[in-house]
C-alpha cells in the first residue's frame, strides 16, 4: 500500500512538474511575443486629411501631423493600436503551396481587420465586402508589373504568388483603400481550414435571419443551429453568384458567425489559455502568415480580458451594382471616413 501512494504521489509530482514546465514555456513566449509587437508599432499614421479648416485658436496649437479634424472636433490616430489583416482564401488545398501563373493564387473571398485597442481595451472587426472597388495592382504570368487599375477587391490576392507575394500585395491593397493604415501582420487560411478552426471551440451557435439552402444543408430563419464542421462551411462559403447582392449576405453571415465564434474564443481562453495557439497549430498548413507563434501567444492572452460584442463588429456601408461581368461594391466614403475616426483616432483635448 505504501509503494502504490509513493507511486501516486512520484506521477502527480511528474504531472504537475510537466505542467509548470508548460505554463512557464508559455510565458516566456508570451513574453517575447510583446517584444516583437512592440517593434512593429506603427511609425507612420494614416493619411488622412481634415474637412473642416481650423479656428484662429486651433490655428495656434501645436499642430501634430497625424492629427485631423471633422465635425468640429480635432482627432489624434492612436499609435498603439495593433491591426491584423485576416483573409479567407478561395482555395481547399489541405497545404498552401507556391503557384505560377497570372491570376492563380486564389481570391481574398472573405477579407477582415482585427483591431486591439490597448487604451479602451477593446477588440473591433471591420468586415470587407470582397467586390470592393478600388485600386488593383495587376502582373502577368511571370510577376511583371502591368498596370493598376479599379477592380474587385478580391481579386488582388490573386495576381501574386499564392503565398507571401500574395499576401503582400493584398495587404497594400487594404492598406490603400483604408488610407494607407499601418497592419502589423496578416494571416490568409484556405477555406479548407474553416471545419478545423470552427470544430477547435465545440462548434459555435447562430440564429439564420433569413431561410436558405446551400448544398444538402437548410436553414431557417430565428431558428439557432450548431454548426459543426461542413456545415459550418456551408454557412460561411456558400452563396448564389445568381441573386444580386449574395457576396453582401454572405458577408452579414460571416458577422453573425464570427461575432459569435470571437465571444466564444475568448471566454474558452480563460480555461484554456493554449487555445489560440492550438487553433493557430492546427491550421499551419493551410496558411499563409506573418504572425508568429509567441505572438499569437501574447495577443491571446492579452486581448482575452478585451471586450468584445455585436456592435464591435463593423461593415463598410456602400451600395452594390451589377459590372459589366461581376458585382462591384462601392464604399459610401462619408461613412467610411467617420467609422476610421471612431476605430483609429481619439478626439485631442483642446483648452479654451
Amino acid at each position: 500500500m505504501k509503494n502504490r501512494v509513493n507511486k501516486i504521489l512520484l506521477i502527480w509530482a511528474i504531472v504537475v512538474s510537466v505542467a509548470l514546465v508548460a505554463l512557464g514555456v508559455f510565458e516566456v513566449v508570451r513574453i517575447a511575443g510583446h517584444s516583437k509587437l512592440q517593434s512593429k508599432n506603427a511609425i507612420t499614421a494614416p493619411v488622412t486629411t481634415s474637412t473642416e479648416v481650423l479656428t484662429e485658436s486651433e490655428n495656434e496649437l501645436q499642430w501634430q501631423d497625424d492629427w485631423v479634424k471633422h465635425n468640429g472636433t480635432i482627432y489624434d490616430y492612436n499609435e498603439d493600436i495593433i491591426t491584423f489583416l485576416v483573409m479567407g482564401i478561395d482555395k481547399m488545398d489541405e497545404e498552401v503551396k507556391e503557384v505560377y501563373g497570372e491570376i492563380a493564387g486564389g481570391q481574398a473571398d472573405a477579407i477582415f481587420l482585427l483591431v486591439f485597442n490597448p487604451h479602451d481595451r477593446t477588440t473591433k472587426v471591420i468586415g470587407v465586402n470582397r467586390n470592393t472597388m478600388t485600386d488593383i495592382e495587376i502582373y502577368d504570368e511571370y510577376g511583371n508589373y502591368v498596370t493598376t487599375y479599379k477592380a474587385q477587391l478580391a481579386v488582388q490576392h490573386g495576381f501574386g504568388d499564392g503565398v507571401e507575394g500574395s499576401c503582400e500585395l493584398q495587404e497594400r491593397a487594404v492598406s490603400n483603400l483604408f488610407y494607407q493604415l499601418p497592419i502589423h501582420g496578416y494571416a490568409a487560411i484556405n477555406m479548407s481550414a474553416i471545419a478545423t478552426i470552427n470544430d477547435a471551440v465545440g462548434g459555435v451557435d447562430v440564429t439564420p435571419e433569413y431561410d436558405f439552402e446551400i448544398k444538402d444543408y437548410s436553414f431557417k430563419k430565428g431558428e439557432q443551429v450548431h454548426l459543426d464542421g461542413e456545415q459550418a462551411f456551408a454557412f460561411l462559403k456558400g452563396r448564389d453568384t445568381k441573386q444580386i447582392g449574395s457576396a453582401d449576405k454572405r458577408l452579414d453571415r460571416q458577422k453573425q458567425y464570427l461575432t459569435a465564434f470571437i465571444n466564444q474564443v475568448i471566454s474558452s481562453s480563460e480555461s484554456k489559455p493554449t487555445l489560440a495557439v492550438d487553433i493557430f497549430k492546427a491550421i499551419s498548413k493551410q496558411m499563409t502568415t506573418d504572425v508568429s507563434v509567441d505572438e499569437i501567444s501574447y495577443l491571446a492572452s492579452t486581448v482575452s480580458s478585451y471586450s468584445f460584442d455585436k456592435d464591435s463588429f463593423y461593415l463598410l456601408k456602400g451600395k452594390t451594382m451589377m459590372g459589366e461581368q461581376f458585382e462591384e461594391f462601392y464604399p459610401d466614403e462619408d461613412a467610411m471616413y467617420e467609422m476610421f475616426l471612431e476605430i483609429f483616432y481619439e478626439p485631442v483635448e483642446v483648452n479654451g
